[in-house]
């Protein structure tokens, strides 16, 4: 590390283990957000950059200071661990010295951990709300770097490493990336955070404007395709809040209309992705044929996963991984790293996650609509995660936004129907709603 990464993690280590529990997220997410991957330290054949030492430093204060989920395990928690346990299961059938053990310890500790820590830290809505607010403000700074990328061509943040001085260009269009290790990472941060913010905005206006405008600059600064199609999909799904009683319906003729198109189009309908060009110059032929590929070669990893997948696509990805096609898709990537159960069972946690947003919205729009919204917001930036991953695979600090989403869906899950509840998807939660002082209450009692 240098000097100012040095001074950069003392800081934000000192905060996270000194501040009140319910800001603790605060300094988490201010460092993974801000710091690139390449500062840390290495230990072995173990890689600590910042973000994972952060995570340390979480883990540290929960165990000191006794912190913990209240109340049960929730569903959402269970499935967290289970899912955890198999990716690590998994690896004793890869190259241990590429894929192994280490590197699937790697990725749960970094996906496992930040899910619980916000699970320990944001307890019910209020915290939620406080959370987002300060996100809204975490992404101005990082929208200004990028709007003076996308002008004068340099990144601030390439003196900590890992990020080009120098901004991608592709058709004659600048591509600016911030700390994140790609524009289109960049890009998908500010698009999927954008229905998070609406829906604040009733309650902390200011900070959910600026965090809206943040989130623009950031998805056109980033001069990607994929990041404008997740800014569609999340207001797209933020506007069918009115017609919600109609959505069970429009997945149905959602699901028929695929069929349809399977047994009209002379190739599968996912090379509908390939169609989608925005800003030009896009990739979208290299997913569609990935998904295609993955399906030929199901038996190569429908078991354990597999540490072999150049041969699928020779001629595209990273030439410098002689091992590895580019997987621009997440739920591929969790099916390579841990076979066909590893990516059921995180689609399992997101589809978890869709059916407890469609719960809470039943059991608030009779109370207080705002709650309601507040709550489908956060499913709308899953949502937009959700239609994401069809193209893009998460491979820096990005993804602790996806996770971010999750967590604070279970939270807010956990303290609607009860610290102590399990309840099924037809269970009846008790009475909770927002107050005129902001409070969020569980009965007649406050949960602060």
């Amino acid at each position: 590390m240098n000097l100012a990464a040095i001074i950069f993690f003392a800081g934000v280590a000192g905060a996270l283990l000194i501040v009140p529990r319910r800001w603790a997220v605060v300094p988490l997410l201010v460092g993974c957000t801000y710091m690139t991957m390449a500062q840390g330290i290495k230990v072995g054949p173990v890689s600590l950059p910042i973000y994972r030492m952060l995570l340390l430093v979480g883990f540290a204060r929960i165990l000191t200071k006794y912190e913990r989920v209240p109340g049960k395990l929730n569903r959402l928690d269970i499935l967290m661990i289970v899912w955890g346990m198999w990716v690590i299961a998994s690896s004793f059938f890869h190259d241990q010295a590429r894929a192994g053990v280490v590197y699937a310890c790697g990725i749960v500790f970094n996906q496992l951990l930040f899910y619980y820590l916000i699970r320990i830290w944001c307890t019910n809505l209020d915290e939620v709300t406080d959370v987002l607010r300060v996100v809204a403000l975490l992404l101005v700074p990082i929208a200004v770097e990028m709007l003076s990328e996308k002008i004068t061509g340099r990144n601030l943040f390439a003196s900590f490493g890992g990020v080009p001085n120098h901004v991608l260009i592709r058709e004659g269009s600048l591509r600016a990336q911030g700390p994140f290790r790609h524009p289109i990472l960049a890009g998908t941060v500010g698009a999927t955070c954008i229905p998070l913010f609406i829906g604040i905005i009733r309650r902390r206006s200011t900070a959910a404007v600026l965090g809206i405008i943040a989130c623009l600059v950031i998805t056109f600064a980033s001069a990607s395709s994929g990041p404008v199609m997740s800014a569609l999909a999340g207001l797209g799904a933020t506007s069918l809040f009115r017609f919600r009683r109609y959505v069970p319906a429009l997945q149905k003729i959602a699901v028929a209309l695929y069929l349809m198109l399977m047994l009209t189009m002379s190739k599968p309908p996912y090379y509908l992705i390939s169609k989608i060009d925005i800003s030009g110059g896009s990739t979208g032929w290299h997913r569609s044929y990935l998904i295609d590929q993955t399906f030929r070669h199901i038996s190569e990893w429908w078991a354990f996963g597999t540490d072999e997948t150049r041969h699928w696509m020779p001629n595209q990805g990273f030439a410098l991984d002689p091992h590895h096609t580019d997987i621009t898709n997440v739920y591929i990537g969790f099916g390579v790293t841990a076979g066909l159960l590893g990516m059921t069972m995180f689609i399992w946690i997101m589809w978890t996650s869709f059916c407890w947003v469609g719960n809470a919205c039943k059991r608030f729009e009779a109370e207080d609509i705002t709650v309601a919204f507040f709550v489908w917001c956060i499913g709308c930036a899953l949502f937009a995660h959700a239609i994401t991953g069809l193209s893009v695979a998460y491979f820096d600090q990005s993804i602790i936004y996806l996770w971010l989403c999750i967590a604070i869906l279970s939270s807010t899950y956990s303290s609607d129907y009860g610290p102590t509840s399990n309840m099924a998807s037809g269970d009846t939660p008790p009475q909770a709603n927002w107050d005129s002082e902001s409070r969020y209450r569980h009965g007649n009692t406050i949960a602060i």
